[in-house]
């Protein structure tokens, strides 16, 4: 009351209003925006965690495929019969592994369901069918293609990134990592295996529970939920074989988790 007295007093002496100095607007100023709308603030100051993840994990993806499209290009300009060959094995192992996927899926929900065969929707009981019709290959067939994974283009270190995160999917392992991070993993995971192969062929499998057994087989990519024992012995003891017959040949041991899991006939129905 006192200074608007004082205000008015001197605007009537001087004949003019009196305006607040520079010191008080400036402080009103700062204190109505404050009040009323706050500082401006930057969008990308403040993305969250999960968003910058799913934004690098966007850019390294697409970069990953346009180096998979020069690539691709690179060996069908100066390879071409190689790139059919390579092509084709490609997309036949792709195939091959969809196909055992949805049939471990039908499968498994028989189970859960308690479903016979003939209690199937006609696709699906076709679908296993034709699954049950292939042969599991022997392990001297295995064996014999160890010298394609020995070198390009299905050696560990030259393995494409999509055919990596397949692979972290067959061993159940996540495949939401950076193609080099993946890549490091299975290689890491494929060592660790192929020791203790070594070890378990030297104590024998006869030595394990049933309960080891079945962990045994699930490390190795083999969901052993809905398989006997014995069958899980037996797969065991092929993959065993397997193992220990390779040296270097760790990206072998690695598709034999698809291999040797094909058309395998131990599921229980």
């Amino acid at each position: 009351m006192a200074l608007s007295r004082v205000c008015w007093a001197r605007s009537a002496v001087w004949g003019s209003a009196v305006t607040p100095g520079h010191f008080v607007t400036r402080r009103l100023q700062l204190g109505r925006s404050g009040l009323a709308w706050g500082a401006p603030r930057s969008s990308k100051l403040h993305l969250s965690p999960k968003a910058d993840v799913k934004n690098l994990m966007s850019y390294v993806v697409t970069k990953t495929k346009a180096i998979n499209g020069k690539y691709h290009r690179f060996l069908g300009r100066h390879f071409p019969r190689f790139y059919v060959l390579y092509t084709i094995f490609m997309k036949g192992l792709q195939m091959l592994w969809a196909d055992a996927k949805k049939a471990r899926r039908i499968k498994t929900n028989m189970w859960k369901h308690n479903i016979k065969f003939h209690q199937l929707p006609y696709r699906e009981m076709e679908h296993l069918r034709q699954i049950q019709r292939g042969t599991h290959p022997a392990i001297h067939d295995i064996l014999a293609l160890r010298e394609c994974f020995s070198n390009h283009p299905l050696g560990m270190n030259q393995l494409q990134a999509l055919h990596v995160k397949a692979l972290s999917r067959a061993m159940l392992l996540t495949s939401y990592l950076p193609p080099p991070l993946l890549r490091h993993r299975l290689k890491t995971h494929t060592t660790v295996i192929h020791q203790l192969d070594k070890a378990l062929a030297k104590l024998g499998i006869g030595q394990l529970t049933a309960q080891e057994v079945k962990s045994a087989c699930y490390l190795r990519g083999l969901n052993s939920t809905h398989i006997g024992e014995d069958r899980c012995r037996t797969w065991l003891g092929e993959w065993l074989q397997i193992s220990c017959s390779l040296k270097a040949e760790l990206s072998l041991l690695l598709h034999n988790v698809v291999l040797l899991s094909t058309n395998y006939l131990g599921t229980r129905r």
